[in-house]
């Protein structure tokens, strides 16, 4: 099980940085849609947490962590959707500026981000359930980040993505 550690600790240290830079940038430009797959993130990184921590100590407490890592991450998702909802509602209701390039960039880096995490995963996630179940889900947020790309690619081709676009030249 030791060999998993690094693998898996790579992939915590990735998706720390993934979640970090899409929070910064989604709170800089004004984005559900990074704040939210940062949000996202952050629930994968508490479960990748446990995971990691799951080949460290014991082999009881070792199955545990296993188990919670995948519920944690059951659960995030859950949560997520539930506050992605309430807060795309108060969107539509009271819609914000948003400048669409940010979305654009960071979600294409989030992107690879995911990718090279399901890439560290791959080889250990052959041997070892838990890790296959984080490998599947971190390939499938490859997709998942390209939200954020398509929500700036909308709104930069809306007419209030255009007009903050003219304004913030002007400025």
């Amino acid at each position: 099980m030791a060999h998993y550690q690094r693998a898996v600790g790579l992939a915590v240290v990735l998706n720390t940085a993934i979640s970090a830079v899409e929070a910064v940038a989604g709170f800089w430009a004004g984005s559900l849609s990074l704040l939210m797959d940062s949000a996202h993130n952050l629930s994968d990184e508490m479960a990748l947490v446990a995971l990691w921590l799951a080949f460290i100590v014991s082999h009881g407490p070792s199955r545990t962590l296993q188990r919670g890592a995948n519920i944690f991450n059951s659960v995030g998702l859950i949560v997520i959707s539930g506050v992605l909802l309430w807060q795309a509602t108060e969107r539509l209701m009271y819609p914000l500026p948003v400048q669409g390039l940010i979305p654009i960039t960071v979600g294409l880096a989030a992107a690879a981000a995911n990718y090279g995490v399901a890439w560290l995963l791959r080889e250990p996630s052959q041997r070892n359930a838990s890790i296959r179940l984080a490998y599947i889900h971190n390939f499938g947020d490859v997709w998942v980040s390209l939200a954020p790309v398509l929500a700036g690619l909308l709104l930069s081709c809306s007419p209030l993505g255009i007009r903050c676009s003219i304004q913030s030249l002007l400025a």
